[in-house]
């Protein structure tokens, strides 16, 4: 029999990791950056929580959370527009004890009254530099089935130095047992590196923060998951599906790109789990009588005049006459003028590229355009 998911709680840490991309981060949170054309980064953990079962769900943020805000609106799209549980942003200075945090644990213990009010038995946790669509229900059950006081969703592959470097990385025995815990490892090889997802019961979280906090202890991966395994039954969860990790401005275009691939696409938005985001309600694309698109992903609302390859679109980008965008991700309303060439490029919202210019990059060292810029 299945578990009833709307006993778990599900928090979602809307800044952690922004540091690792300061470029999309800078005027935003990490899980309001753009994705995949038309998403958010909260819409897959949103998505994940919601098609899982799980009713209520906390939004931890820290500063830029405006455009987060804007982005969730009612939550009405992920149907956690609920007068019983629903979606709740849970700012700082949440308590008159609490402020601007530096360590998880310590975010945590500013949400304590809404997490302590909550009817909800689980805690599912997450950050959102992660891109997956998986089943919590699964993990749920798989965590009840051990036993373990908390459960880790974990990938097992080949990963190199630089997607480990700011990693939670599990040694685990025969039975999933975490018996050590790497952090930040920067060294290539093959691992289980953590989906930064944790599962616990509620009183366990409350208990462990209300201890650790006074003692100065504010970090969750180094206080709890490595300083606690031999206190704790900590166990890894393998998760078998499609994920990307956005670790720094390179690894969010090739995460982009990889969607190129149908193979990839169909793996992560999946028909029976999809992905929801806000609706724009924008008119089809327009593609004029000489445009020419080949394996690109167009969001709608483009008018496309000139030659897109291999490229992301998101809502209301324009192409003019005679340009050219090559291997380029154009974020919402952004124009490239007549005649003007772009390759590996990513232009944040509402960039304006005028006529005849060629900007270009190195191949993987894609060029970041900021906001609202004008060349």
């Amino acid at each position: 029999m299945s578990y009833n998911m709307t006993n778990v709680l599900g928090i979602i840490f809307a800044n952690s990791h922004e540091e690792c991309i300061p470029e999309l981060s800078a005027n935003r949170t990490m899980a309001s950056i753009p994705f995949g054309g038309r998403f958010r980064l909260i819409d897959f953990h949103l998505s994940n929580m919601v098609n899982s079962g799980m009713t209520r769900v906390g939004v931890i943020t820290k500063s830029n959370y405006q455009s987060l805000i804007d982005h969730i609106g009612s939550a009405r799209q992920w149907d956690l527009a609920r007068t019983d549980g629903g979606l709740t942003i849970l700012p700082p200075y949440g308590r008159t004890d609490s402020g601007l945090y530096t360590g998880k644990l310590e975010a945590i213990r500013g949400a304590l009254g809404y997490i302590t009010k909550s009817p909800c038995e689980y805690v599912a946790i997450t950050d959102c530099n992660m891109v997956y669509n998986a089943d919590f229900l699964k993990l749920t059950e798989a965590h009840i089935e051990s036993g373990a006081d908390i459960t880790c969703a974990a990938v097992n592959a080949e990963f190199t130095a630089s997607e480990t470097a700011d990693s939670i990385i599990f040694n685990a025995g025969g039975n999933g047992r975490v018996k050590e815990t790497i952090i930040n490892c920067a060294r290539a090889g093959n691992y289980k590196m953590s989906l930064n997802v944790f599962l616990l019961k509620k009183q366990l979280l409350i208990d462990l923060v209300t201890d650790l906090i006074p003692k100065g202890k504010l970090n969750f991966a180094r206080d709890i998951l490595q300083d606690m395994a031999d206190e704790l039954d900590i166990r890894v969860y393998d998760y078998e599906g499609y994920y990307s990790k956005i670790s720094d401005l390179e690894s969010y275009y090739d995460a982009n790109m990889a969607l190129l691939d149908k193979s990839n696409l169909e793996r992560l938005i999946l028909m029976k789990r999809p992905i929801y985001t806000k609706v724009r309600d924008d008119a089809p694309s327009k593609y004029g009588l000489n445009s020419s698109v080949t394996n690109s992903l167009v969001a709608d609302g483009c008018i496309i005049e000139g030659v897109v390859e291999n490229s992301i679109l998101f809502r209301g980008v324009r192409v003019e006459k005679g340009a050219v965008v090559r291997n380029c991700i154009l974020m919402q309303d952004t124009i490239v003028g007549e005649s003007t060439e772009v390759s590996n490029i990513i232009t944040d919202k509402e960039v304006k590229i005028g006529d005849m210019l060629c900007i270009s990059s190195a191949e993987g060292s894609p060029l970041y355009i900021a906001k609202r810029r004008i060349l």
